[in-house]
């Protein structure tokens, strides 16, 4: 006897994102929230954090300088993924809670701009 659950997701709501060029992407991660603690600055993808030296599986705060940028929870980009944007609230995302409405967990280890 078997289940006939499943699961349908759906996308409901589309919006433009504003995309920099990739050589004027820039972000910054914190280790913890509020911009506080060790410090790293991105310009390009990265599908490891840890194998660049980040000493975390999680990250507590970002700074969007220019561009939009997806984090992703696993190295590889997978998992759950954020959206991070220089253009909303000046690009400033202090807790895990900014990071949108599922996220429950600061573990981020692979961030990759977004392209247009």
């Amino acid at each position: 006897s078997g289940s006939n659950a499943y699961h349908v997701e759906r996308m409901c709501s589309f919006r433009p994102i504003a995309c920099a060029d990739h050589g004027r992407s820039r972000l910054m991660l914190f280790e913890q929230e509020n911009f506080q603690g060790k410090r790293a600055e991105m310009s390009d993808d990265c599908p490891s954090l840890p194998a660049l030296g980040w000493g975390s599986s999680t990250v507590g705060s970002f700074l969007v300088r220019s561009g939009a940028w997806v984090c992703s929870q696993y190295p590889g980009y997978r998992g759950f993924q954020y959206l991070l944007e220089s253009d909303s609230p000046a690009g400033e995302y202090k807790h895990v809670r900014e990071w949108g409405s599922h996220a429950q967990t600061g573990q981020v280890q692979s961030i990759r701009r977004v392209q247009q």
